[in-house]
């Protein structure tokens, strides 16, 4: 199992390969998400980002080059929007809903919680829900906390309080976690197993790690790297049988050359033929049933023993 520092409270045991099983006996599964965060820093979506080029074409051209491509291979995908963003742009919102993906929520502004106080996190967190459930005509059951430009880490931030707040919110996944590559319980009281599921996200298969251009200059985009870093990913996963995830933002991946490269994986992932792509809330519905914490989380006490001075 990939590291878990700062993720859990206990250590939970992973799945064998041999154990996990998948809808329509598919031999592995493929999570898309796409970023719609116009965020530059962990303060978040401000005026400035809904007024530039990266919005306009994010929102614009970006995404539906992207929406096309999957259309056109017949994959879905969850959506990560910030509460501004479906204010800003709540006719693409619903556009996007009616297409058959799904709106899952990334915080009021796209910002780093960390900074923030419980009731304040807690506020922010509700008022989301709100603004989403009022665009798109239902409550969101995701919830993303994706990296953004600037960050400290390129996991993302959240605080101590968020997981506790989304369970009692009645948010049924977190939709971003490295504690595995299959969906797991995040585990937010030891003693009396209260958790919520979280899903898989690596940064090796996040366009924004790979495709700093144009906003930073051409000498720094890899998006070679990236392709091959799906291609063996997916093999490799779908050798085990177990989960391939992958993370894509419309200002990155929507430019055409790009675009192509997303477009031929896309053309190899369905050439396999035995690949489920289900939303996130279709993957965590699926794990939900099929591998109910009350039967799959099987805890033990941590390894982990603090030291003065330590980040933990």
């Amino acid at each position: 199992m990939p590291w878990k520092e700062g993720y859990t409270i206990s250590d939970e045991r992973t799945l064998a390969d041999a154990s996990i099983r998948w809808p329509s006996d598919a031999r592995c599964c493929l999570k898309i998400v796409i970023n719609l965060s116009l965020a530059t820093g962990p303060d978040g979506v401000g005026p400035s980002d809904l007024g530039g080029d990266d919005a306009y074409f994010t929102m614009n051209e970006g995404l539906d080059a992207l929406l096309a491509c999957l259309a056109r291979h017949d994959f879905k995908a969850t959506l990560a929007v910030p509460a501004v963003i479906a204010q800003a742009y709540p006719a693409k919102i619903r556009q996007v809903l009616s297409a058959g993906h799904e709106i899952a929520a990334q915080g009021l502004l796209h910002e780093d919680v960390s900074r923030l106080e419980r009731t304040d996190e807690a506020a922010r967190l509700r008022r989301t829900t709100e603004l989403l459930a009022e665009v798109t005509g239902q409550r969101p059951t995701g919830w993303f906390a994706l990296p953004r430009p600037g960050d400290a880490f390129a996991v993302g931030a959240i605080s101590e309080s968020t997981m506790d707040l989304l369970v009692d919110e009645g948010y049924s996944y977190m939709g971003n976690s490295l504690a595995d590559d299959i969906p797991h319980y995040w585990v937010v009281d030891f003693a009396s197993r209260k958790n919520i599921l979280a899903l898989p996200y690596y940064y090796h298969f996040d366009d924004q790690f790979f495709m700093m251009y144009p906003s930073r200059g051409s000498g720094l985009e890899n998006p070679d790297f990236l392709d091959r870093n799906r291609h063996l990913e997916f093999t490799a996963q779908h050798a085990r049988g177990r989960l391939f995830e992958m993370t894509i933002h419309p200002k990155n991946s929507g430019w055409f050359h790009r675009l192509h490269a997303l477009e031929r994986f896309l053309q190899h992932v369905r050439s396999i033929g035995d690949v489920w792509n289900p939303t996130c809330q279709a993957l965590a519905d699926h794990w939900l049933h099929t591998y109910p914490a009350s039967s799959t989380l099987h805890l033990e006490n941590s390894v982990w023993q603090d030291h003065p001075g330590s980040l933990s």
